[in-house]
């Protein structure tokens, strides 16, 4: 449930406070980018200072005392979060606010959605979920959870393996391959009701689909004409089209954010990236410059900018380049990577002892940040956009 905000009077949190966007004199704020922001909380206990810390730091804060801060957060809850946002120095607050109704974890979410919308200038994520697949022993399932893995939910029981789940527009429901049934199908999971459907169910591989943003088509990967090729069709799973026609073995398609573009992997011996048309035509290689490896796991960032991918042979780690190709940026180890909707946060798996947990990357600030784990190995993450 997304909380709404109101506005305070002077006279409610503090004798002169007043929410910057409504006045003449607006205080100016700089939005630091790429450094780390030291930011004090002031006010709050329990789970709604233990929310803002986690929000905060995700985006590349640093939790520290008032003396050492640029912004101050500050407040009271009794029921209701009352907030405001100062920056250090300043004779007033940026802003205040107070959010109601719903649980107070939904409104410290809320709450710092605002801030670092303000410090930041990025699109809120704190209210958003992930898809993932967790491992217990030899059987796998899909699990949905709030995006810093509180209130994890196993969303499927087909004990079997399961494998890349992928959002379909406006969180209402997953599709994934699943070995349930013998072979591989992709099935669509509704999560308001936990009906399925087989979506895609031909002879051979039927793997890693994905929807486009726009929800018309899905990419898929089929070996139905032999070789594990790229294929689109529409949502209800008409219209079949077969985009790539190669004796190389396809995976991990990605569409850009205007629904037109399809970025995949095509191994030939070394995996590469590739980009298609997703009306068809020929696929052309993405030129990526700096890493070295195999390149996989592709996932276009919103704004369109930019794509993640998994490099390397062994170890793995984080990379991200320019849509149009260019020079590559290695981030951090890990694999599996995934944008959040504010094209600036990314959740990926990496190794953590005999396991694998789900980690959020802060991409300017290279700032790493562990989710709340659930019992077994999580992988695979997908983020509601």
């Amino acid at each position: 449930m997304k909380m709404k905000y109101i506005p305070l009077l002077a006279t409610v949190l503090v004798g002169a406070c007043y929410v910057s966007i409504a006045q003449d004199n607006v205080i100016e704020i700089r939005k630091p980018t790429t450094h780390i922001v030291p930011i004090s909380i002031a006010g709050f206990e329990g789970e709604a200072q233990s929310v803002l810390a986690f929000d905060l730091s995700a985006l590349g804060m640093e939790i520290t005392a008032p003396d050492k801060a640029e912004y101050l957060v500050s407040g009271t809850q009794n029921g209701r979060i009352e907030g405001r946002l100062s920056a250090a120095g300043a004779a007033q607050p940026l802003w205040a606010r107070a959010y109601a109704g719903g649980a107070i974890r939904a409104q410290a979410h809320a709450f710092a959605n605002d801030i670092v919308k303000e410090i930041r200038g990025t699109v809120p994520i704190f209210e958003t979920r992930i898809a993932f697949r967790v491992q217990e022993g030899s059987s796998t399932e899909i699990a949905v959870s709030e995006f810093d893995g509180y209130n994890a939910t196993v969303v499927t029981h087909d004990s079997t393996l399961v494998e890349g789940p992928s959002w379909i527009p406006g969180g209402r429901g997953l599709l994934y391959t699943s070995w349930k049934n013998g072979g591989e199908q992709i099935l669509e999971h509704n999560l308001a009701s936990g009906q399925r459907r087989a979506f895609a169910d031909f002879p051979g591989a039927n793997l890693s689909p994905a929807v486009s943003p726009d929800g018309q088509r899905v990419a898929m990967i089929l070996s139905r004409s032999g070789s594990p090729n790229l294929w689109v069709s529409k949502m209800n799973g008409s219209d079949l089209e077969h985009l790539t026609h190669t004796r190389d073995e396809d995976s991990c398609p990605t569409w850009s954010p205007d629904s037109q573009e399809i970025c995949f992997v095509c191994r030939s011996g070394r995996a590469e990236l590739q980009k298609v048309s997703a009306n068809g035509g020929p696929a052309r290689a993405l030129r990526v410059v700096g890493v070295y490896g195999n390149l996989t796991s592709p996932d276009w960032s919103p704004d369109g900018k930019w794509i993640a991918f998994t490099s390397g042979s062994g170890h793995f780690s984080i990379c991200v380049a320019p849509a149009e190709g260019g020079d590559a940026q290695q981030l951090v180890a890990g694999e599996d990577p995934c944008w959040a909707p504010n094209s600036r946060t990314i959740v990926f798996c990496r190794q953590a002892g005999n396991k694998r947990i789900l980690s959020l990357l802060d991409v300017p600030t290279k700032h790493v940040k562990d989710i709340r784990q659930i019992s077994g190995s999580c992988s695979e993450p997908s983020w509601a956009r």
